[in-house]
C-alpha cells in the first residue's frame, strides 16, 4: 500500500469499531492500546507539520540564497566587466596623452630648432653688414687719409701754409660720411664709431 491510498488519523483509530468473537482481546486493553497509538499519532502528525513547515521555509531560504547567488555571480561578472572597461578606457586615455605629448614636445624642439636657425641667420647678416661696413669705412679712412698726407706734401712742396690749408680741388667738397649706403646696422656701429672717437 501506498502513502496516499492508505490514509490513518488519530480519530479513525479512536472510531473504529472491531468486531467482537468469543476468544477475541481484552477489550480494555484493545482501548487503551489504540488511544496510545492515537496519541502518538497525533504526536507525529504535529511533528510532522512542524517539519515540513521547516523544510518550506528552508526550501524557500535556499531558493532566495540561489537567487542572491545567482545575483551576485552576475554582479560580479558585470563588475569584472566594467574594471576591464576601466582599464581599457584608462589605457587608451594614457596612450593618448602620451601620443599628444609626443607631438608637443616634437613640435616645441622643431619651433625651438626653426627659432634657432633664425638667430643664427639673423646673426651671421649681421656679421656680414658689420664686416662689409668696416670695409667700407677703412677704404673711406684710407682715402682721407691719402688726401690728408697730399695736402700736407703740397704744403711742404710749396712753402704755403694758408694755401696749403684749404682742400685741393680733387678733394671732394663735402666729405662721404661712413654711414651713407649703409644697412641700420652698419649705421649704428657708424655712429658709435663716431661718438667713441669724440671722446
Amino acid at each position: 500500500m501506498t502513502e496516499d491510498s492508505f490514509r490513518l488519523t488519530p480519530l479513525d483509530i479512536r472510531t473504529l469499531q472491531f468486531r467482537r468473537t468469543m476468544r477475541g482481546y481484552d477489550p480494555t486493553a484493545v482501548e487503551e492500546f489504540r488511544g496510545q497509538v492515537a496519541s502518538e499519532m497525533e504526536t507525529l502528525l504535529r511533528e510532522k507539520a512542524v517539519s515540513d513547515e521547516q523544510v518550506r521555509n528552508f526550501r524557500d531560504q535556499l531558493k532566495s540564497f540561489r537567487e542572491r547567488e545567482k545575483a551576485l555571480s552576475e554582479a560580479l561578472v558585470v563588475a569584472e566587466q566594467l574594471r576591464q572597461e576601466a582599464e581599457e578606457h584608462a589605457n587608451r586615455q594614457a596612450e593618448m596623452t602620451i601620443r599628444e605629448a609626443r607631438a608637443d614636445a616634437a613640435s616645441i624642439m622643431n619651433d625651438a630648432r626653426q627659432a634657432e636657425q633664425a638667430v643664427r641667420r639673423d646673426v651671421e647678416s649681421i656679421r656680414r653688414q658689420l664686416a662689409s661696413y668696416l670695409a667700407s669705412f677703412r677704404v673711406l679712412l684710407e682715402r682721407n687719409l691719402a688726401e690728408v698726407e697730399a695736402v700736407e706734401a703740397r704744403e711742404r712742396s710749396e712753402g704755403h701754409p694758408r694755401e696749403a690749408r684749404e682742400m685741393p680741388e680733387t678733394a671732394p667738397r663735402r666729405p662721404i660720411r661712413p654711414s651713407e649706403g649703409q644697412p641700420p646696422v652698419a649705421r649704428q656701429v657708424d655712429r658709435q664709431s663716431v661718438r667713441r672717437g669724440s671722446e
